[in-house]
């Protein structure tokens, strides 16, 4: 299955994507995606609903309603510094020995073609594509071996990071990774099943129609079952906690010299089987 949420923030709606670009309300049975759906096994009983009513019944969404994060807001979002081997490269870093693990704060999550607004005094925004893990159960000290069993599915994320905030502001990662709208998921979450290799993924980047990023999921250096059964040893996961999985090379930071983002640039994006997003960047304004 391929899961979706529509609507306006904070009042998204869940759906489901059929293959040939449907888009269905699944509201009736389902409240939202979030902790109890995944935790209560509400996955094997949204596929069981739609194998026993008639889809034709079920309202369709229009394709040019606005899609929210494809999971409403987790209980955390871990993220995985250095993964691939040639970003750790430009970046000028040894490839760690261990994955290198930091948080990013729930409330940068939003919708996947929603603007990128750049946070105030920020002035080194980047982009970073990657692979997102959505847990379906409740996981700690996870067997690698066993690793597959609690994951409920995959997104496409793009973590964004001020880089000035996260290097030269005391050597906190997460200052740079937590603004608002820098977390955009999406445009659905693909069941597990709908992913039968993890480690073989195309993935790229565009800014303004130029390509940044261009890699694949096999140039990790710590594999999806690896980083999942190390993050359980470290804290416990949660159905619908995500796991960023880390980027590839061709970040801004990696460039000669450095390119950051500016207001109306344009960044897409996408994931073999994951769909593609699209952000506009904005600059901050101050609320009245």
């Amino acid at each position: 299955m391929k899961l979706i949420r529509f609507g306006e923030p904070g009042a998204e709606k869940p759906g489901v994507l059929l293959d040939d670009q449907t888009r269905l309300d699944v509201s009736t049975f389902v409240s939202d995606y979030d902790e109890e759906f995944f935790g209560s096994g509400g996955l094997a009983r949204l596929r069981r609903t739609l194998m026993n009513c008639h889809v034709s019944t079920l309202r369709r969404v229009s394709p040019q309603e606005r899609l929210g994060p494809p999971i409403r807001r987790p209980s955390k979002i871990v993220c995985v510094g250095l993964n691939y081997r040639d970003h750790a490269a430009e970046s000028g870093m040894q490839p760690p020995s261990e994955p290198v693990l930091f948080f990013k704060a729930t409330s940068s999550l939003v919708g996947p073609n929603d603007a990128l607004v750049i946070p105030r005094g920020a002035e080194k925004v980047d982009w970073e594509v990657e692979l997102a893990v959505i847990i379906e159960k409740k996981a700690s000290y996870v067997p690698r071996e066993q690793a597959s069993e609690f994951i409920a599915g995959y997104a496409l994320h793009n973590d964004y990071s001020e880089r000035s905030f996260q290097l030269e502001r005391g050597g906190q990662w997460m200052k740079g990774k937590s603004a608002d709208t820098f977390a955009p998921l999406g445009p659905f979450l693909a069941t597990r099943d709908e992913v039968p290799n993890s480690g073989r993924l195309g993935m790229w980047l565009t800014v303004n129609g130029e390509f940044r990023q261009k890699s694949s999921t096999a140039e990790m250096i710590f594999d999806v079952p690896t980083l999942v059964s190390y993050v359980s040893e470290f804290m416990t996961l949660l159905p619908g906690d995500l796991i960023s999985t880390g980027t590839p090379a061709g970040v801004g930071l990696g460039m000669r010299p450095p390119t950051y983002l500016r207001q109306r640039d344009v960044v897409a994006l996408g994931i073999d089987g994951l769909g593609t997003s699209r952000q506009e960047v904005t600059a901050w304004k101050q609320r009245n």
